[in-house]
C-alpha cells in the first residue's frame, strides 16, 4: 500500500517507511485531501492507535486525553474567533464538526466516561492516568508505560513528593509495590481515623432535622387549631 502523506508529513504506513529504508526498497506515496490542519492529522493518528490492541492500557488513557485537549482547544479557538453577534453555540458545533471531520468519531469527550469509552477503560481508570500524568514523577511514568507497576499503584505512588516516588521506581517492581502498600494503609488508616467523626457529625445533622420536623409539626398544628377557633366564630 502506498504510504500516506499530509504535504510533506507522513501520517500512514511508518512500519512500511521503516522497512523500505532499511533494505533499499522502493515505495509509492499518495497525498491525503482528508486534513486541513495538523490537528486534524494528530486526531486521526489518535483514533487508529486508540483502535489498536497491541497499546497499553495506559497508552490509550494517555491518547484518549490528548485527544480530548486537541478539540477542547479548537472549540476555545472558534469562540474566540467567532464574529460579533455569532450565537456561540453554533459555532462551537461547526468548529467540533470540522476538528473531528478527519477523525473516526465525533465524540467531543467531554466527560470522564467519554474518555473512558474512546479508549476502553474505566471511568476510575481514566481518573488514575489523570492524576499519573498530573502528579508522577517521569521515572514513574516510565514505570508505568514498561508495565513495572499497574495504573492504580502508581496512582497511589504519585500521591508521594517526587524524590520518593523516583527513588521506588528506580529500586524496581518490589519497591513500587511497598510505596504503594504503604500510601494505601495510610489512606485506610486515616478513614479509620475519621469514622467516628463523620458518623458524629452525621448523627448531630439528623437529630436537627428531627427537631426541625418537630417544631414545624407543632407549628402546623397550632395554626390549624387556630383556623379551626376562626371558623367556629364565623358560624
Amino acid at each position: 500500500d502506498a504510504l500516506v502523506l499530509w504535504g510533506d508529513v507522513l501520517v500512514d504506513g511508518h512500519n512500511r517507511y521503516g522497512i523500505c529504508q532499511k533494505h533499499n526498497l522502493p515505495f509509492q506515496t499518495v497525498q491525503s485531501t482528508l486534513f486541513q490542519s495538523m490537528e486534524d492529522v494528530h486526531l486521526w493518528m489518535i483514533d487508529q492507535h486508540l483502535g489498536r490492541r497491541s497499546l497499553s492500557d495506559f497508552q490509550r488513557g494517555v491518547l484518549a486525553l490528548r485527544k480530548r485537549e486537541i478539540l477542547a482547544e479548537r472549540r476555545a479557538s472558534a469562540a474566540t474567533d467567532q464574529p460579533e453577534g455569532v450565537n456561540p453555540e453554533t459555532t462551537s458545533a461547526s468548529a467540533e464538526s470540522t476538528s473531528t471531520s478527519a477523525s473516526t468519531g465525533v465524540n467531543p469527550l467531554k466527560s470522564r466516561s467519554d474518555i473512558a469509552k474512546a479508549a476502553r477503560l474505566s471511568s476510575s481508570q481514566v481518573l488514575n492516568i489523570e492524576k499519573i500524568q498530573k502528579q508522577a514523577a517521569p521515572e514513574l511514568v516510565a514505570a508505568v508505560k514498561a508495565g513495572t507497576i499497574s495504573i492504580n499503584a502508581a496512582a497511589a505512588v504519585a500521591t508521594l513528593p517526587a524524590e520518593e516516588q523516583k527513588t521506588a521506581a528506580l529500586g524496581g517492581k518490589d519497591e513500587l509495590k511497598q510505596a504503594a502498600k504503604k500510601v494505601r494503609e495510610v489512606i485506610r488508616k486515616t478513614a479509620k481515623e475519621d469514622a467516628p467523626e463523620a458518623q458524629a457529625s452525621q448523627g448531630n445533622e439528623v437529630r436537627q432535622l428531627q427537631e426541625r420536623v418537630a417544631a414545624l409539626t407543632a407549628e402546623n398544628l397550632a395554626l390549624r387549631e387556630r383556623v379551626a377557633e376562626l371558623e367556629a366564630q364565623l358560624h
